[in-house]
């Protein structure tokens, strides 16, 4: 079971907070709650701490020093980033909120085995839990804009990387575990014309029931759309063109009757139909219904088989592992790069790069290197591509590197991150710091007792 590895990513989700879901203190509004803390114009409840202090014990999770100092605080420091946020008129997309929150309750599930589990694991059902992690996956996001902002003009010299490990104790070099390279070819299945036609056909049954009053749009995206914004009727929230893929974003933009469907759209995902809600500047919202046209097993096969044929011509030396990745391979992330996998995890908060721990790779990928040694090819076999789709693949092993202590010719990037990180929190305390001056906050006498990691909380009289 993964549990640790659950608890580590609900405390690690923002970039310097420990914000967890939990219920609101204003669950019950005929309680009358003490005040703890006050920070500018919004008060910290009692019930907030002890909300946040018994979802953290629920889940074993270890809170440094006393968690009625700690706690607080954190939520004091958020409290101030929103304040900025609202200052430099900071917001985050709502579709990019509600994915993030529906990749991580599909996390979840995976890790703990059904939603039931997920319920009784966090004392709560799947929609509270989801309210409670669309807010704390909000406020994240837009403190780490606020974060990003005030440290964006930090870097870092060779010069001063090598002086930063050079001034490390030995027991402070990080210890960095087996890594590996991976390169990958992927082909995608062969979909019947058929099966496409069918899912084209319902769309346009849709499209019809919508655009003659028959249907509302959002509860049949409810009904039938597997896009995880189904729940919210198939809304995506406000977003540029950035936020989508060329061929939605092309179309959403062009909407222009909020009573008409649009055209079908064919992306990387499925094929959609848009309706448009509303316009804002350079910015534009949406409803979608996503349909999958569903992929055989033999479809699969057949495309296995052709990979196998790919793999036999590689090793019998008609071309080179690299020479397929480039002009054979469907995978959109990996082909222009020789086929090289580049480490993406949303987890990992120090660097991107093409090594990988075995954890942080696709689970198929994971099980098939395993006892692979450097330079082997795997048998093609099926995996779940970024789009989430089945395709199949084969794997090449390009390196493994051992465990070791981090140095400098090995390690480089990881260790000019790390000082990089080093500079950040300065900065980052020296703004909390200046901001805690300026900003009224008062902490009530049984709660200043503490040993806070920022100066300057409680105010001289």
């Amino acid at each position: 079971m993964k549990i640790r590895n659950l608890r580590y990513i609900i405390i690690s989700a923002g970039i310097s907070l420990m914000i967890v879901p939990v219920s609101s203190q204003n669950d019950n509004k005929n309680v009358v709650d003490e005040v703890a803390w006050v920070v500018g114009d919004e008060a910290i409840f009692k019930s907030d701490i002890e909300s946040q202090y018994q979802q953290l014990r629920s889940e074993g999770v270890t809170i440094p020093g006393d968690p009625y100092c700690f706690i607080p605080e954190q939520l004091a420091v958020e409290k101030l980033y929103l304040h900025q946020a609202k200052i430099d008129t900071i917001e985050v997309p709502e579709s990019s909120v509600r994915s993030a929150v529906d990749q991580r309750i599909n996390y979840f599930i995976s890790q703990l085995g059904s939603k039931e589990k997920v319920e009784e694991f966090f004392h709560k059902s799947l929609p509270v839990l989801r309210e409670n992690l669309v807010e704390m996956m909000r406020n994240n996001s837009i403190v780490g804009q606020v974060q990003r902002s005030l440290t964006e003009d930090v870097t870092a010299t060779p010069n001063e990387v090598r002086k930063y490990f050079d001034s490390l104790p030995a027991d402070s070099v990080p210890y960095v575990p087996m890594q590996v390279e991976v390169q990958l070819i992927t082909l995608n299945p062969n979909i019947p014309r058929q099966e496409i036609e069918d899912v084209k056909a319902r769309l346009r049954e849709y499209s019809e029931r919508v655009n003659k009053g028959e249907a509302d749009f959002s509860t049949l995206a409810i009904m039938y759309s597997e896009d995880g914004s189904a729940m919210q009727g198939g809304e995506l929230g406000y977003n540029g063109r950035a936020a989508w893929v060329p061929e939605f974003a092309n179309v959403a933009f062009n909407l222009s009757d909020p009573k008409k469907v649009s055209r079908i759209v064919e992306t990387e995902y499925g094929f959609h139909i848009l309706q448009l809600i509303g316009k804002r500047g350079d910015q534009v919202n949406v409803r979608h219904i996503l349909l999958t046209p569903k992929v055989s097993q033999k479809d699969l096969n057949d495309a296995t088989n052709r990979l196998d044929s790919i793999r036999k011509e590689i090793v019998g030396g008609a071309f080179t592992f690299e020479e397929g990745a480039s002009f054979l391979s469907q995978d959109k992330d990996t082909r222009n790069n020789k086929g090289v996998m580049t480490n993406n995890n949303e987890y990992s908060n120090l660097y991107r790069s093409s090594k990988f721990e075995m954890q942080d790779l696709p689970p198929e990928i994971s099980k098939k290197i395993e006892n692979m040694e450097p330079g082997d090819l795997s048998e093609a076999f099926i995996m779940k591509n970024s789009s989430h789709k089945d395709v199949a693949a084969i794997v090449k092993l390009k390196e493994r590197i051992p465990g070791h202590r981090a140095n400098l010719a090995d390690d480089y990037n990881l260790l000019k991150k790390m000082y990089e990180n080093h500079k950040k929190e300065e900065v980052l305390k020296e703004w909390l710091e200046n901001k805690i001056k300026d900003t009224y906050v008062r902490i009530e006498p049984g709660w200043q007792n503490c040993e806070f990691r920022y100066e300057g909380w409680v105010k001289e009289n």
